[in-house]
């Protein structure tokens, strides 16, 4: 079971490989998008040159996928998370940490470019293309 970070959603709907054959792949089994990549997505839209088209496209992309939201066990590790980086010296954009504990509650690979911002969250599980 998967999930999609936000910049996988955008390759994918640029028709830019290797996210749109990865998910072609991945095409039987679960794969998720978080609200927190929903609001990002929405957000690129607007700033597009045509947001309805954009808009159109994405929530057609979304079709295939179910999104998952926020709750309190997500919120506790995102803030136990946060706070370990900032100890180290190493955080990363609040978006990313919730997209992260997302994936770490509900024991989901995550699928990223991101390599260099979400290798540092303990126990997360990163997509290696292949």
């Amino acid at each position: 079971m998967n999930l999609l970070d936000t910049d996988w959603v955008i390759q994918a709907l640029a028709n830019r490989q290797p996210a749109l054959g990865t998910l072609e792949r991945l095409a039987g089994s679960r794969i998720y998008v978080s609200y927190i990549t929903l609001g990002e997505v929405y957000e690129r839209a607007f700033t597009s040159t045509n947001p309805q088209a954009y808009l159109v496209s994405f929530r057609y992309f979304l079709g295939f996928y179910r999104l998952l939201g926020l709750n309190d066990p997500i919120m506790e590790r995102f803030a136990e998370t946060r706070a370990l980086l900032r100890r180290r010296g190493e955080l990363i954009a609040d978006f990313d940490l919730l997209i992260a504990a997302t994936a770490l509650h509900h024991d989901l690979t995550l699928l990223t470019f991101n390599f260099r911002h979400f290798e540092r969250i303990p126990d997360l599980k990163l997509y290696q293309p292949s």
